[in-house]
């Protein structure tokens, strides 16, 4: 049979194999890769990048290794990298929460406190179908089960790329039901001969496989581990922020494995991705899985024809090294941490480090400004006033001693009063403002040591301070965590109507492994605020408490790409940053896709409109979406963008039908859900 024959469906069972069908000829032209069914296998090769062609062959045969090779081809040159291979699943499934809070939207549940079950996901080979779409091919092969859950296997090749996705994509018909999961590749073969990693210390370090030793957990940077034959290696990593099911800590749970018997439920040698069931030992929500959602337990691959420090050093790419890539004319911002440095470090009298270890986690990332939430329930918000105004001076100094030209740390607090739920607030300076207002205290005065000072006894007097010193506040975790029912709650009280009041914040919680987005419970409600007309902003936040350089600390961060040609110093006014928020000149990531620019022209009197859209990426991308809305209705615009492929740089153009429309943002997702979204464009008629 013919390379250029591609398999569309095939029936398979144990016994016999039904006829081949050829897709559309225009497709297989365009996707440049070659699928042929041959003696009970699927040969896949793919364009890889470099001139070399990858190479997967599947064995279809139940009791058979999946994965019976791994090669790379460059001209008459070709270089198995690994053999023999069995795709592995651990499923583990709890009890979801859905009466005491908000629903799917929990966030304060501890699924492993409660009854819980881990299942290995049983594999028996059944109806396959290959597909080929834009530039990547997927082979789907039926027959993933385990109690509660039926499901396929898919198999992702990217053209361009040495990277292929697998995934076990299963469904329950079961109600509040939570899950993790591991997953890799087990070895049946004994080619490997060693497994390397990045340390959290970002040094490489290897061990020599042994069949013998029992699997162990590893902590890691960039969330991969690496399998290496004597010809190439093979690289398994989760996606970067989607794997990562929200916590208040960013801890490394030793998030990777390898080794024999892994959790005494996996046969053989094997290397792959782990979630920790306790979690942080606070709050553990897991994942969502409400029932007829596909939910996609994947992981990836990446394979390289040298050695292992060549893969991990292409994996690293991705997240362009775990930090968030300069770009002409913007500044990053990070938002929302409480790692409370004033309270546990300088007033609890312990020595003050030159340079805190935060500071360089922060400035290692690519951060350019931080904006922090101190004093979250460790401080004396009301007063006395000797003790709070000293707080908010220690505040206050620190941040001008640890910034500098390149960086610079802002003050800011999560209070948590006045409005209802939980809120942050930032000020252009260092203000100074008690959270308590007895009746013979005036609104502000003049206090010897910190000048002005404000009493804030009620949302009126809130207000009227943000006013006074043109300061922003906005609804953090909206309509999760201590924030349930907010902003909605407040919506048309005078301090939401008001330009000080910013909007509400984005974080990817709850979690959902079959949403091809992240945060969607955020995004839903910019889209709700646009439509109530009050030309809201929605910054990324971080909510995270310990800052330190061997948390994950990449899986759990985001980013606010700020329109700023120059930084403000501490002790100039910072009143750009607050305009630029103010006025929604920013975009939002998690750090694979930018989005340098998005304009949408006048509607035309036909009701046309011109977007013109620039991205810059990593991963291959899956879609875009123009989201728009007429003050009742929110409209929908997919772009298919599986024709990209991973990094890449592109400016698209588009005419769309908006007639009748107030509003209009984009989003942009790829392949393993990484995203960025704009800030709303109000575009009237």
């Amino acid at each position: 049979m013919k390379e250029s024959v591609i398999c569309l469906f095939l029936f398979i069972s144990s016994i016999t194999f039904a006829q081949v069908k050829k897709q559309d000829a225009q497709a297989d032209k365009q996707n440049q890769s070659s699928v042929i069914y041959q003696n009970k296998l699927i040969h896949i090769k793919w364009p890889c990048g470099q001139g070399k062609i990858g190479e997967i062959d599947l064995d279809l045969l139940n009791g058979n290794p999946l994965l019976k090779e791994i090669a790379i081809s460059a001209g008459k040159q070709r270089t198995v990298i690994s053999k023999s291979l069995d795709p592995v699943f651990i499923l583990s499934v709890g009890k979801r929460d859905l009466i005491s809070q908000n629903g799917w939207n929990i966030f304060f549940d501890k699924v492993p406190l409660k009854p819980h079950q881990s299942y290995k996901i049983n594999f028996n080979k059944g109806t396959t179908k290959v597909n080929k779409h834009g530039s990547r091919t997927t082979v789907t092969i039926a027959g993933m089960s385990a109690p509660g859950f039926t499901g396929e296997l898919e198999l992702t090749v990217y053209n361009g790329s040495p990277l292929f996705n697998v995934a076990a994509v299963v469904t329950t018909q079961v109600d509040s039901t939570a899950i993790l999961y591991d997953a890799g590749v087990v070895s049946k073969s004994k080619d490997w001969k060693k497994i390397s990693w990045v340390k959290t210390s970002d040094s490489d370090t290897s061990v020599a496989v042994n069949s013998a030793d029992t699997a162990q957990n590893q902590a890691v940077k960039y969330r991969a581990i690496t399998a290496s034959s004597t010809a190439g290696s093979l690289a398994i990593f989760p996606a970067p922020h989607q794997y990562f099911y929200p916590l208040d800590e960013a801890f490394n749970l030793k998030f990777t494995w390898f080794g024999s018997q892994y959790r005494k439920m996996v046969d053989g040698y094997a290397i792959g991705i782990r979630q920790d069931l306790n979690g942080d030992h606070r709050f553990v929500p897991w994942f969502n899985a409400p029932p007829k959602t596909k939910q996609r337990l994947g992981f990836f691959c990446l394979l390289s024809d040298k050695d292992a420090v060549d893969g991990l050093t292409q994996v690293k790419k991705l997240t362009h090294n775990d930090s968030y890539k300069k770009l002409d004319g913007y500044k990053t911002m990070a938002s929302h941490f409480h790692n409370e440095f004033i309270m546990k470090v300088v007033r609890a009298g312990k020595p003050v480090p030159q340079v805190p270890s935060f500071i360089n986690v922060f400035k290692n990332s690519g951060i350019d400004i931080v904006h922090l939430a101190e004093f979250h329930y460790t401080a004396h918000p009301k007063g006395p006033d000797s003790l709070r105004l000293s707080e908010l001076k220690d505040l206050f100094e620190q941040c001008r001693r640890l910034s500098d030209n390149e960086f610079l740390l802002l003050p800011g607090e999560e209070p948590n009063e006045f409005f209802g739920g939980h809120w942050l607030d930032i000020f252009p300076k260092p203000v100074y403002w008690v959270m308590s207002r007895p009746s013979s205290v005036p609104f502000v005065q003049e206090m010897p040591g910190f000048g002005k000072v404000y009493h804030i006894g009620d949302k009126e007097d809130m207000l009227k301070l943000l006013e006074a010193e043109n300061g922003l506040a906005w609804t953090a975790h909206p309509r999760t965590k201590g924030s349930t029912g907010f902003p909605d709650t407040y919506k048309d009280e005078p301090f939401f109507k008001s330009q000080h009041f910013l909007g509400a914040a984005w974080k990817a919680l709850p979690a959902d492994l079959s949403q091809p987005r992240l945060g969607k419970r955020a995004l839903d409600l910019l889209d709700d605020m646009n439509n109530w007309g009050y030309k809201k902003h929605m910054i990324s936040e971080a909510d995270l408490f310990t800052i330190e350089p061997e948390n994950e600390m990449y899986a759990h961060l985001n980013i606010n790409y700020l329109k700023l040609d120059r930084l403000p110093k501490y002790n100039e006014s910072w009143q750009p940053i607050l305009d630029v928020m103010k006025t929604g000149k920013f975009f939002s990531t998690t750090g694979e896709i930018l989005i340098p620019d998005f304009t949408v022209s006048k509607i035309s009197a036909t009701g046309i409109a011109k977007v013109d859209l620039q991205i810059d990426w990593t991963f291959p991308l899956n879609f875009a979406e123009i989201i728009s809305g007429d003050g009742v209705k929110v409209y929908r615009e997919k772009i298919d963008l599986s024709d990209t492929r991973a990094f890449g740089k592109q400016t698209f153009h588009y005419n769309l039908n908006l007639k009748g429309r107030k509003w209009a943002r984009v989003e942009v997702w790829d392949v393993a859900a990484n995203g960025a979204f704009s800030q709303t464009i109000f575009i009237g008629n």
